[in-house]
């Protein structure tokens, strides 16, 4: 059995900035803080969060859209991760949508986007120096 997770939150970035966040590995890790391998070729296989994520990389739609398969182990389905960026004046608003996240993992995962991603994210870019 397994269930989904669909997240709104709106940044104080534009989407060329939070694609940026989301895609470039040496950004990757100032907001996270923890090595990160990541490229934008369909195909790649990437690692966020210190090896917490890994997993294929799918589909990309510079500044609108990135589509990743998430691993979870061998003796399960991997999950889909739908993140699309959608720009409201001068911040953006960011919807993921994951899918197929087993049951047993589905409150850490909740968590994990709301604190360790959505939330590092914000508070990475709403601490920038507003003279940039």
């Amino acid at each position: 059995m397994t269930k989904n997770i669909k997240l709104t939150r709106t940044i104080k970035a534009t989407p060329e900035e939070v694609y940026t966040a989301l895609t470039n590995p040496f950004t990757i890790e100032l907001w996270s803080g923890d090595p990160a391998e990541m490229t934008t070729e369909p195909g790649s296989e990437f690692s966020i969060l210190d090896g917490n994520i890994s997993g294929k990389n799918l589909e990309f739609k510079q500044n609108e859209l990135i589509k990743q398969l998430w691993y979870f182990g061998e003796e399960t389905e991997n999950s889909i991760v739908t993140i699309n960026l959608n720009p409201e004046k001068n911040h953006t608003k960011i919807i993921i949508e994951h899918t197929n996240i087993p049951v047993e993992a589905y409150e850490n995962m909740l968590e994990g986007w709301k604190k360790y991603y959505l939330g590092a994210i914000k508070t990475f870019f709403e601490l920038k120096d507003p003279e940039d």
